[in-house]
């Protein structure tokens, strides 16, 4: 599922993932070949209903996710005083985009002197989001939202409170 659809199906999720992501050091967790994990610090782009990072060519980031396309991406975490901590993680699979033209709008989008056309562009699609909230109590509040099980309504699962009470939203 692209960005695009997220937007569609759960726009609040969308929203948080925008500020937590877009343009921002974000981790990404890919598969290695022998089937361990590895981390990588990304800027990821959000716009035109994509949700994408361009990679040098060397990058141990493309065997990864050409072997083994799955992925995790989690935002930086820095709490401001007075505002909540906010977590956001999404998982899906990336493919490689080759298109000229999807290339040169990513490229626009991302508007980035490092970025050169010998640049890897990846597409993530997303089929889980998560976000977690914590207050000045340390209350958190999660959100939920998956591709594969959505509700009838297309909305996403809230739970609220360390009890972990159960609300839809």
């Amino acid at each position: 599922m692209s960005w695009k659809e997220l937007e569609k199906h759960a726009p609040a999720m969308a929203s948080l993932g925008v500020e937590r992501l877009n343009r921002k050091v974000a981790y990404l967790a890919t598969i290695k070949k022998d089937g361990s994990p590895r981390l990588h610090p990304v800027t990821p782009f959000i716009g035109n209903g994509m949700l994408f990072i361009f990679t040098e060519p060397s990058s141990p980031k493309i065997r990864d996710l050409c072997h083994d396309g799955r992925y995790a991406l989690h935002c930086s975490v820095e709490r401001k005083e007075g505002e909540t901590l906010t977590e956001f993680l999404i998982s899906g699979t990336a493919q490689i985009i080759d298109d000229d033209l999807a290339r040169a709008k990513a490229a626009n989008i991302a508007a980035s002197p490092v970025v050169t056309n010998s640049y890897v562009l990846f597409e993530f699609r997303v089929d889980n989001a998560l976000s977690v909230e914590y207050d000045d109590e340390g209350k958190r509040t999660v959100q939920r939202w998956h591709l594969h099980a959505p509700r009838k309504d297309g909305q996403f699962i809230s739970v609220y409170g360390s009890a972990g009470t159960i609300m839809l939203g």
